[in-house]
Parts: structure tokens; C-alpha cells; sequence
């Protein structure tokens, strides 16, 4: 049987299986197993299964243990670990006050600070999904309390959570890293200004919504003293530190990305148990967490380094390669095609499945056309990162759905998220059509 058959068949299986729900990592090790059986199996013509069960072990134990093993790898769980460690000694939330404090009296102020408070927690923790959870947990409670329109209370925190897609430090820039053998650090540094972007459409959108419709943000009425904005600011400086040491170690060329985590895990138990916000207690649910969430990950990793060798056997890259060489197409229709590839798989997948089934075939592409493995990592994690407010699935929407109950339901939660998707796209083409904006950043280390 033709390997490139058996390839095409196992993108279309896995596909499916993802569709169904079935585990990412279950998918994937387990049709890229089969798949790679039957091609050691069929290589002479006839079917000899007992033929290819040594060399299929091979592969598929040699290339999860080479991953495991992998030292970029380690900073997964550092970087999980400091969103869990920093959030129950509320250095995280702490950045949503201060942000709360200080935009109060603006118009849609506490809209605006739920942004701004994800953008800081994302900052800190990498993970869009969690950052959804625990701001919308803080932030759409208090603003459909204060009678802000249900569409704007939940739809903010949803768009506002996928920062933690970009914003350094991210878990998908880890494993875009790790997959396509690229500066870890570079990616990093390669998203701050794209982040920063996204983030100030946000806040865009959020002034014009409120300018147009009033009553969608009840104006703050209380007094705020100076005091009090003075107090809230200071209150948030661990936070600052953190990104400080992560961004500014990285950019100084100080510490390596693996090497921040681990200082700045050690600096947010310090200040936790300092300030007396942190407990033995809360430090080991968040160790018991990490672990949890890390152990998912790395089955992730490994069952997609293993669909990622079964591909190469294939030769299916190749055949796309040449296939896409001979259309002649130019490199705007090329990334236009990836563009809708990423967006149509962004609704109904999540991104890590996303970027683990496209990768293999995307990074030989992009190399043929000569661009830039750093900037079209920028590119990647925003269209994932635009996939998590798609419709029909949109899983930070899902979040916040189950955040705030029966209250607002998903149909008005999408309605409110149409506004933030067009900034989302607006920011897309900048990045597409401005790479500086990507490596402005990274190229002047």
C-alpha cells in the first residue's frame, strides 16, 4: 500500500476522532501506530503483520522518550506551576484590582480592567484557558452585578482570556518551539508586541461599544482617592517583578526561558508565603494541580511527536510541498489559504490538536517559501488564539458560559464576541502583512 495513502487516510482519521471528542493524545499516537504498523506491514506487497510490530515500537517508543527527555521541555510544568503558585497567593488578581481601581470612573472602565486584568494573568500563567476561568470567575459575576450588558460583561472576559495564547510566557509557543526547533525565547519576545496590540483593540472596541450605547456600562459613581489608586498600584509590583524577570531576563540575555521560570516559581512561593497569602495548603493543591495539568500536556507532546515521525515516513509533506510548488502560488494566496486552513479547524478544534495535526505539513511549506519560522509562529498562535472565540465551539466562550450559568446564555455570549473577532482579524492581517511587528523585538537581542 502507498505510504502517502495511508498518510492522507491517517490526517482524515484523526480528524474525525477530534471531532468526536476522542482525547488528543489517544488520537494521535494511536492512528499514527496503526498507521505506521501498516506500512512496515505492506512494504514488500503482501500483509505481514509480525514483520512490522519491532520497528513500529521502535519508533513509537524512541521519539516519546526523545521528547520526554527534552530539555526545553522542562519549562512546561515551571511555567504552569507559576500560574497555579500565583494565583492562590493572589498576585494575579491583584493585577485585575489594580486595573479595576484605576479605570473605574472611564466609561466601560471595568470592562476595560477585565482586559487589562487578563492580560497581566496571562503574563504570568501562558494559558488562555485558565485565564478565562479565573478572570471570568472575578470579573463577569461583578460587572452583570453592576448592571453592564450581559453581552459586553462576558464577551470582554472570553476575548480578553485568549492573551494567554500570545503574551509571553504561552504553552503553544513552548510546543511550536519544541515541534519546529525554534528559539524558544525568540518566540517569547516575538509576541509582546502582537499582544500588546490585541490587547489595546480590545480596549478599543470596549470605548466605541460604550460610546454608542451608554447603558451597556453604568458609570462608577463611588469617589476613588488618590490614596486608595496609590495603595492598588503598589499592590500589584509581584506581578510586575515576575514579568520583569521573565521578559527582561530573556531580552538581557540573562536567563534562558527555562531558567526564568524556574527563578520566578521560586520567587512567587517566597512572596506568597511573605505576604501571607499563601499557605502550605494552597501551595500543594497548586502542585497537585500542575501536576494534573502538565501530565496532560506531555501526553499530548509525546503522542504528537510520534504523529509527527509517522507523517515524515509517509512523505506526505513532500508531496504537498511539490504539489503547492508546481501551483505556482504566490506567497499572499499562500498565507491567505493557511489563514482559512487554521480558522475552519478553530472551529471545531482545540488549538493544541490544531497545531499538532498541521505543523508536520505546514513548517516544510513555509520553509520552501523562505519565510520566517519565528514570525509564522506569531502568525500561528493568533489564529489559534482566534479560534478559541470562534463559533460553533470557541472553548473560552464555553468557559465563561459555565462561569456564569443559565444567567447568559452561549447564543448572546458569540453575539458580543462578533466586535472583539473583528479587531482579532484587523490585528492578524498587521502581523501577516508587518513581520516587523513580530521580530523588532527578538531582532534586536
Amino acid at each position: 500500500m502507498d505510504p502517502a495513502v495511508i498518510g492522507y487516510g491517517a490526517f482524515a482519521a484523526v480528524i474525525v476522532l477530534l471531532a468526536l471528542r476522542v482525547p488528543i493524545a489517544f488520537a494521535l499516537a494511536g492512528v499514527a501506530s496503526l498507521g505506521t504498523l501498516l506500512i512496515f506491514a505492506t512494504r514488500t506487497g503482501d500483509l505481514m503483520l509480525e514483520r512490522a510490530i519491532r520497528p513500529t515500537t521502535s519508533l513509537v517508543f524512541s521519539n516519546s522518550f526523545d521528547l520526554i527527555h527534552s530539555y526545553d521541555l522542562s519549562m512546561i510544568p515551571l511555567f504552569v506551576a507559576l500560574g497555579h503558585i500565583a494565583y492562590r497567593a493572589e498576585i494575579t488578581t491583584r493585577i485585575y484590582h489594580a486595573a479595576r481601581v484605576w479605570l473605574a470612573p472611564v466609561p466601560g472602565g471595568v470592562a476595560m480592567a477585565s482586559v487589562v486584568g487578563c492580560g497581566g494573568f496571562s503574563a504570568i500563567t501562558g494559558s488562555s484557558i485558565a485565564c478565562a476561568s479565573t478572570m471570568g470567575r472575578i470579573c463577569a459575576p461583578e460587572m452583570l452585578r453592576m448592571g453592564y450588558d450581559k453581552r459586553l460583561a462576558t464577551a470582554s472576559v472570553a476575548a480578553g482570556g485568549t492573551l494567554g495564547s500570545l503574551i509571553p510566557p504561552s504553552v503553544l509557543f513552548i510546543i511550536y518551539g519544541i515541534f519546529t526547533e525554534t528559539s524558544i525565547s525568540a518566540l517569547f519576545l516575538a509576541g509582546i508586541l502582537p499582544g500588546i496590540l490585541s490587547l489595546a483593540g480590545f480596549l478599543l472596541v470596549i470605548f466605541v461599544w460604550v460610546s454608542r450605547d451608554p447603558a451597556a456600562a453604568p458609570r462608577y459613581t463611588d469617589a476613588i482617592s488618590f490614596a486608595e489608586k496609590r495603595e492598588a498600584a503598589l499592590g500589584a509590583w509581584p506581578a510586575v517583578l515576575l514579568f520583569v524577570i521573565i521578559v527582561g531576563g530573556i531580552y538581557g540575555g540573562i536567563f534562558t526561558a527555562t531558567e526564568a521560570a524556574a527563578i520566578c516559581v521560586s520567587a512567587a512561593v517566597l512572596i506568597g508565603f511573605l505576604q501571607r497569602r499563601l499557605s502550605l495548603r494552597g501551595l500543594w493543591a497548586a502542585v497537585r494541580e500542575t501536576c494534573l495539568q502538565t501530565t496532560a500536556i506531555f501526553l499530548i507532546a509525546a503522542a504528537a511527536k510520534i504523529f509527527v515521525a509517522f507523517i515524515a515516513l509517509t512523505g506526505v509533506a513532500g508531496d504537498i510541498v511539490g504539489a503547492v510548488q508546481a501551483a505556482e502560488l504566490s506567497p499572499v494566496l499562500l498565507l491567505t489559504a493557511i489563514a482559512l486552513i487554521y480558522l475552519v479547524l478553530g472551529m471545531f478544534l482545540d488549538p493544541i490538536g490544531i497545531m499538532v495535526l498541521t505543523l508536520p505539513l505546514m513548517v516544510p511549506l513555509v520553509e520552501t517559501y523562505g519565510f520566517d519560522l519565528i514570525w509564522f509562529g506569531v502568525v500561528v498562535i493568533k489564529l489559534l488564539e482566534i479560534g478559541l472565540i470562534t463559533p460553533p465551539v470557541g472553548l473560552n466562550v464555553f468557559v465563561i458560559a459555565g462561569v456564569v450559568g443559565r444567567e447568559v446564555g452561549i447564543d448572546r455570549i458569540f453575539s458580543g464576541i462578533l466586535r472583539f473577532l473583528s479587531v482579532d482579524v484587523i490585528v492578524l492581517i498587521l502581523i501577516m502583512a508587518f513581520p516587523i511587528l513580530s521580530l523588532l523585538i527578538p531582532g534586536s537581542m
